[in-house]
C-alpha cells in the first residue's frame, strides 16, 4: 500500500490507456530493482526455503494445501467485506460517478485525481495482500510475481469477468483458472490461442451476449 502511494502520483495523470501503461511499466521497472538486489530478494533464483510457522500456532500448512486454502479463503472473504463496505460508502459513490462520468464529477467540486490515488494505492495493498498470501503458501517467493505475464494474467481475468462490478475480479480469476485448466490439458502448447480466441468472441458478442447463444445473430438496436 505505501508503494501505491508513492507512485501514485505517476498513475493518475494522462488518460484509461495511459495509465494501464504506466502500472505495467512501474511492475517492470520493480522487476528490475528486485533482480538487481539479489541479496534481498534472492535474484533470478527467488527466495527458497521459506518457513512458515502454524497458523494461530495449531495449523500447520501441510502438502496438502488444506490449511493453505482455507486460510487464503478466509483473507479473500475479509477483502471482500471490505471491497463491499467501500462500494457502498461515499467514496465507493463517488468513484462510481467517476467512472459513469468524469466531467460531471470534476463539476461537483470533487477531487477527481485524489479519488484515482486512493482506489490504486488501495489496489496496491490488495496486491501485496495477495503476494504474502502466495509466499505463505508455497513458501516460495520469485521475480515471477513482477513478470509481465503476471500482469495480463490480471488484465485477462478482468475482461472476462467485467469491470464496473464487485464480483467481476472474482468471478473472471475463477472462470481464467478453469479455462486455463482445461485448455492447458486438452492442448498443452496452444493453450494460450485458446484464451484468446475467446477473448476476441468475447469482445465482439459482448458478455450478455455470450450467455445466451439466441441472441448472437440478432441485430442490436
Amino acid at each position: 500500500g505505501l508503494l501505491g502511494a508513492l507512485t501514485s502520483p505517476m498513475i493518475v495523470r494522462g488518460t484509461d490507456l495511459t495509465r494501464l501503461m504506466v502500472t505495467m511499466g512501474v511492475a517492470l521497472v520493480l522487476l528490475e530493482l528486485a533482480n538487481k538486489f539479489d541479496d534481498l530478494t534472492g535474484g533470478a533464483d527467488g527466495l527458497q526455503g521459506v518457513l512458515i510457522g502454524p497458523l494461530l500456532g495449531h495449523f500447520e500448512f501441510d502438502l496438502g494445501a488444506r490449511v493453505a486454502s482455507f486460510y487464503s479463503l478466509a483473507v479473500l472473504f475479509l477483502a471482500f467485506l471490505l471491497l463491499r463496505r467501500l462500494v457502498r460508502s461515499p467514496l465507493g459513490v463517488s468513484l462510481q460517478a467517476l467512472r459513469d462520468n468524469r466531467l460531471r464529477v470534476m463539476a461537483l467540486g470533487l477531487s477527481v485525481t485524489g479519488r484515482l490515488a486512493a482506489v490504486y494505492t488501495l489496489g496496491a495493498a490488495l496486491a501485496g495482500a495477495a503476494g504474502a498470501l502466495l509466499a505463505q503458501t508455497t513458501g516460495f517467493a520469485s521475480l515471477d510475481v513482477l513478470e509481465f505475464h503476471r500482469s495480463a494474467d490480471v488484465m485477462t481475468a478482468l475482461i472476462i469477468g467485467g469491470t464496473g462490478w464487485l464480483w467481476g475480479g472474482l468471478v473472471g480469476a475463477i472462470a481464467f483458472k478453469v479455462l486455463h485448466d482445461l485448455l492447458s490439458a486438452i492442448t498443452p502448447q496452444y493453450w494460450t490461442f485458446w484464451i484468446g480466441l475467446i477473448l476476441v468472441v468475447l469482445m465482439l458478442v459482448g458478455r450478455e451476449r455470450l450467455l445466451s447463444p439466441r441472441r448472437w445473430f440478432r441485430r442490436q438496436a
